[in-house]
């Protein structure tokens, strides 16, 4: 065969290379049983926690991540900032329930390159693999509503969220200053200023706002 011909065989295109990174094991079942059907698609490892993802990376080097955010030991967003960070070139698209704004927010600014809902994944996600891998960015269309909606992340300071955390568990002022060592004028300027922050005007609308927007979450 002349080297002419030989030059028009296309070269098999090597296949996706996948890690999977979520702590419920039926998920990541789930998710390996979607993939392996695809013959582009190679799943290289899972792992159950933050920390077993950063390790998995280096070690399996992939070319996508799947990166549940709520995560043991190390969260999906601290995960996904290492990996971003030591190795760029690799796509993670993260994976959760939740589609506040500010979780969207976190995942996209340590470096996620497409944020997917879980009750999407039968039908979006080998797509969606497919499409951070090419380098595009992959956001479901009632996320990118919600952004649109709160285009703004409410600044709230590491304290006023442990404030709100702790209205969220119907502590009042005075419980809420013993427990964290401050006065109860202390307390009233954070709450005044969280209402400030969600606009909102009362401690109900603000848990109910915070919730909605992913900057407090219910225990699972």
């Amino acid at each position: 065969m002349s080297d002419a011909l030989q030059g028009t065989h296309a070269t098999p295109q090597a296949a996706i290379r996948v890690l999977i990174a979520d702590d419920h094991p039926i998920v990541r079942a789930g998710l390996v049983a979607v993939l392996t059907r695809e013959k582009d698609i190679e799943v290289v490892g899972e792992a159950s926690d933050g920390q077993r993802a950063i390790a998995l990376t280096r070690e399996r080097q992939p070319g996508v991540v799947l990166m549940d955010l709520r995560m043991p030991v190390l969260d999906g967003v601290a995960a996904i900032e290492v990996i971003t960070r030591e190795q760029p070139d690799i796509r993670v698209l993260a994976l959760t329930s939740y589609d506040g704004d500010a979780d969207v927010r976190r995942a996209l600014k340590a470096g996620a390159r497409g944020y997917l809902l879980k009750d999407m994944l039968v039908t979006n996600l080998v797509g969606a693999v497919r499409a951070v891998h090419r380098g595009q960015r992959v956001m479901p269309s009632s996320v990118a509503e919600r952004l649109a909606e709160f285009p703004f992340e409410p600044d709230l300071s590491p304290r006023e969220l442990e404030v709100l955390g702790l209205i969220a568990r119907g502590l009042g002022n005075k419980a809420i200053a013993a427990a964290i060592g401050r006065s109860d004028e202390t307390i009233k300027v954070h709450v005044k200023s969280i209402f400030a922050k969600l606009g909102v005007h009362d401690r109900t609308e603000a848990v109910t706002a915070a919730l909605a927007r992913g900057l407090l979450h219910l225990e699972r």
